[in-house]
């Protein structure tokens, strides 16, 4: 339970509660006004193809903990759940944006959650996604296409490598430099995300040569993409590969790269 040492006690109470029952469920940070905004944020995992339960990332406490301290610093409020139930068209209407941290596997959503979604989308609603929220409901075309693409294969481990922001002019990028080297486990797709902005590419030549040596399925060559942005069907939608870790919920970069996102989902801020 390292990683919420540097969180206040009301995080690492949260926490805690979190790691107990592997869900936090409809926690609000509450210090928002009474007109900030609302996002949902979602934690749920599905099953694998074998029917058990999927991969479980252990960063989704601490990535739904620090968006929650993101609310409380920018004027929003963030619950966070593992219940799809709470996808119905009359909850939904409450929140600007839903935030899918992690969310791994098949079947996790009923046909009437994907309806709500679906609509909450279609009517100016945002998505954001992190990391393996790419790596889930592969039979859903909809979901498919918001999210811009599927997860293949990644590298063993969280090797370093440098990632080139190629849009530097982005809400989501600004902050960062050219070249940003870091560690993450790093996504390869199962084919190049089709009608979005890109922003952030993997520079496969700047890893350790074993690092793809032993994972060739995991290359995507020269144009690699990691981050990226689109208007879909009504709404909004962002995605960004990084956030496998707990430290990179600690990172200043990547926070304010998934806050600048988070705040185009909500339709507060422009790409």
């Amino acid at each position: 339970m390292r990683i919420f040492t540097k969180y206040s006690k009301a995080f690492i109470g949260i926490a805690l509660v979190a790691a107990t029952t592997f869900a936090v469920s409809c926690s609000s940070s509450r210090t928002g006004s009474s007109k900030s905004k609302k996002v949902l944020v979602f934690t749920k995992i599905g099953v694998d193809n074998n029917g058990r339960k999927a991969y479980a990332h252990a960063s989704r406490i601490p990535g739904a903990i620090a968006i929650m301290k993101l609310g409380t610093e920018n004027n929003f409020v963030a619950d966070t759940t593992s219940d799809a139930g709470k996808f119905t068209p009359e909850n939904l209407k409450q929140y600007a944006a839903v935030i899918l941290v992690s969310t791994t596997g098949a079947h996790i959503f009923d046909d009437a959650q994907k309806a709500a979604f679906t609509s909450f989308i279609q009517h100016g609603g945002g998505y954001v996604g992190i990391h393996a929220a790419s790596d889930g409901e592969y039979d859903w075309q909809w979901y498919g296409k918001m999210v811009g693409a599927y997860f293949k294969a990644h590298p063993m481990g969280t090797p370093t490598a440098t990632i080139d922001v190629v849009d530097r002019t982005s809400a989501a990028t600004k902050m960062l430099p050219a070249r940003w080297e870091r560690k993450d486990e790093w996504y390869a797709f199962r084919a190049m995300p089709q009608d979005v902005h890109v922003l952030l590419k993997l520079d496969e030549s700047s890893a350790a040569p074993e690092v793809y040596g032993r994972s060739p399925q995991a290359k995507m060559g020269a144009d690699h993409p990691l981050a990226w942005w689109h208007d879909y069907d009504g709404g909004r939608a962002f995605y960004t590969a990084l956030g496998h870790t707990d430290a990179s919920f600690q990172e200043p970069l990547f926070l304010q790269h998934l806050l600048a996102g988070i705040e185009y989902a909500m339709g507060r801020k422009k790409m």
